[in-house]
């Protein structure tokens, strides 16, 4: 993708170094047992139970995509109500040690990619995208991505969506949170559920969402395409 002409070789530079120390620190976190704490924290459990609540409250899933796993932890949980899943990650590592947590399962495929990369004709019935978009370093790669994921949605599905909140975000160097993604997943999808899961520490705050994607059929009859 071609920068404009405004971005200076200086800006440039500054954004590769953060993009290139954000990953080397999601490597050394992933050389831990518990990466992030997702087994052992109150909050984090909380959260992956709101999660899975919120994936499953349409019933079983039939083609399931999430993005982004970490390492596996909650595609341990998600896995068996999926009659097929799909996991992508950015990082192999997080793959290898998710694909070892899940590996009684045969019905997942994984790619190790992000969402800008992510190619399919696939329509999903559930999206789960929690805690990976705020890694995007500006808001045209955000939006990008979002406009990916409503896409790849199937008619009637159900996207859900889990952040920190904007100001964390913006404390830990990222550009947006929860609240600027929400308003613009809101654009197309119709929000039926959200969720706000709280820890001890001013980091554990954070926004869960399940998103519906309009039937088509309701969207012909109201005139609206």
């Amino acid at each position: 993708m071609a920068l404009p002409p405004r971005l200076t070789d200086s800006f440039v530079g500054d954004l590769v170094v953060s993009v290139d120390k954000t990953y080397q620190s999601l490597q050394r976190e992933l050389t831990n047992d518990d990466p992030w704490r997702l087994d052992d924290n109150p909050f984090e459990r909380e959260r992956h139970t709101q999660l899975l609540r919120l994936s499953l409250s349409n019933g079983a899933v039939s083609t399931g995509l999430e993005i982004g796993c970490a390492a596996g932890a909650f595609t341990e949980k998600l896995a068996p109500h999926c009659k097929r899943l799909t996991v992508i990650d950015v990082m192999p590592r997080a793959i290898g040690r998710a694909v070892q947590r899940t590996k009684r399962w045969s019905h997942i495929s994984w790619a190790a990619t992000d969402i800008l990369q992510f190619s399919t004709e696939e329509l999903f019935d559930l999206i789960v995208v929690a805690e990976v978009l705020y890694y995007l370093e500006d808001m045209t790669r955000m939006r990008t991505a979002i406009d990916k994921l409503v896409k790849m949605l199937a008619p009637g599905g159900h996207l859900v969506f889990g952040s920190a909140r904007d100001a964390t975000c913006r404390r830990w160097g990222h550009v947006a949170g929860a609240e600027t993604v929400i308003t613009m997943l809101a654009e197309a999808l119709i929000e039926v559920e959200r969720v706000q899961c709280q820890g001890q520490s001013a980091d554990e705050d954070c926004l869960l969402v399940r998103f519906r994607n309009p039937e088509r059929s309701s969207i012909c009859s109201n005139g609206r395409a």
